[in-house]
C-alpha cells in the first residue's frame, strides 16, 4: 500500500477521458510541472507487440517523463485488472516514497478503478462452462451471447466491449457459474488507499473529438497500421487483439472487406468506443472536466486541491 510522505499529503491525479481527446499530452505537462511520473491506465498500450494501433506515446513523449505500463507485457500473457492493480499499487507506493504526487493517465475505466478502489477477487469457474460458451460462439456467433448477457447483467452489457467475444464470455461464465451478476464482483470495494485522489476528465465538443479520431486513424494508416496488423495476424485470436483497429484490418486481410471499408469501420468503431468511455466516466460525479488546452486551469485546480 502507498505510504504518505511524513510531511506532505500524497496525491494520485487521474487524467481520464475518451480516446483521441489528448490525455497523453496533458499528463506529460502535468508530470513535468509536478516533477513526477506517469502510470498508464490503458489496457492495450501495455503490450510490447502493439504500437501504432493503440496510439502508444511516441519515443519523444516517453523520453520527456518516466512512464510505467507502456509496452512492458506480451500479448501472449493474459494480464488481468487484478494483476494490474497489484503491480500499479506497488509502483505508486515506491514513487510516493520520494514524491507527493503521481499521475495516472488512461481511458480504461476498469484499470483506473483498480488503482483507486480495487476489485473483489473473481471466483474460480468450472472450465466446462467456458468450453460450452466458446462452442456456442463458434456455432452461433456472438449475438446470442450478447443477448444472454444483457438479460443476466444489464450493467455489464452496457459497460464492456460487447463486440469482444472473450470479454462477453468471461462475464457470462461468472454469471452462470456463480448465479450472481459479473458487475457485482466489479463493484468498488472500500479498500483503504493511503493517498488522496484528484480526478480530471478531459472532453471536447463532439465534432472536434470525431475530427481527432478520424485524423488519428488516417495517421495510423500512414505510419503502417496495416503492416503492424500483418505482423501480429497469427495471434489474432489473443485477447489483446480483440480490439478496434486490429479486428477491422484482420477482416481486410481475410478478404471479407475492402481496405477502404476497414478504415471507415475503424473510425466508426472508435467513435462508438469513445462514446462508451464518456458514459463510463460521466457516471462518476467526482471528475472535474476540462478541455485539454486548459492546462493552466488544470494545474491551478490541482494545486488548490493540494492545499
Amino acid at each position: 500500500m502507498p505510504q504518505k510522505n511524513e510531511h506532505k499529503q500524497a496525491f494520485v491525479v487521474v487524467v481520464a477521458g475518451p480516446t483521441a481527446v489528448g490525455k497523453t499530452a496533458v499528463a506529460i505537462e502535468l508530470a513535468q510541472h509536478f516533477n513526477t511520473e506517469i502510470i498508464s491506465a490503458d489496457s492495450r498500450q501495455i503490450f510490447q507487440e502493439l504500437n501504432i494501433g493503440v496510439a502508444r506515446p511516441s519515443e519523444e513523449e516517453l523520453q520527456k517523463v518516466k512512464h510505467h505500463f507502456i509496452a512492458d507485457k506480451s500479448i501472449h500473457h493474459y494480464f488481468s485488472a487484478g494483476e494490474y492493480e497489484r503491480e500499479a499499487i506497488q509502483l505508486i507506493d515506491k514513487i510516493l516514497k520520494e514524491k507527493d504526487i503521481v499521475i495516472v493517465c488512461g481511458g480504461t475505466g476498469f484499470y483506473i478503478n483498480a488503482i483507486l478502489y480495487g476489485f473483489d477477487e473473481m471466483p474460480k469457474i468450472d472450465e466446462q462452462i467456458r468450453t460450452s460458451l466458446n462452442k456456442q460462439f463458434q456455432e452461433n456467433g456472438i449475438q446470442p451471447l450478447q443477448e444472454q448477457l444483457r438479460q443476466l447483467d444489464e450493467a455489464t452489457y452496457q459497460t464492456i466491449d460487447i463486440k469482444n467475444p472473450q470479454r462477453v464470455i468471461r462475464a457470462l461464465e461468472v454469471c452462470l457459474g456463480t448465479g450472481k451478476k459479473f458487475s457485482s464482483f466489479k463493484e468498488q470495494k472500500n479498500n483503504n488507499r493511503n493517498f488522496n485522489v484528484i480526478k480530471i476528465g478531459l472532453h471536447l465538443p463532439k465534432e472536434k473529438l470525431h475530427h481527432n479520431i478520424n485524423f488519428r486513424v488516417d495517421k495510423m494508416m500512414e505510419l503502417g497500421l496495416l503492416e503492424e496488423a500483418k505482423s501480429v495476424y497469427d495471434f489474432r485470436n489473443h485477447n489483446a487483439l480483440q480490439t478496434v483497429g486490429y479486428k477491422e484490418i484482420f477482416e481486410y486481410i481475410d478478404g471479407k472487406i475492402s481496405l477502404e471499408n476497414a478504415i471507415e469501420q475503424i473510425k466508426l468503431h472508435t467513435r462508438q468506443y469513445a462514446k462508451r468511455q464518456l458514459t463510463f466516466f460521466n457516471k462518476n460525479k467526482d471528475y472535474t472536466w476540462f478541455e485539454p488546452n486548459a492546462i493552466s486551469d488544470i494545474i491551478t485546480f490541482i494545486e488548490g486541491k493540494r492545499k
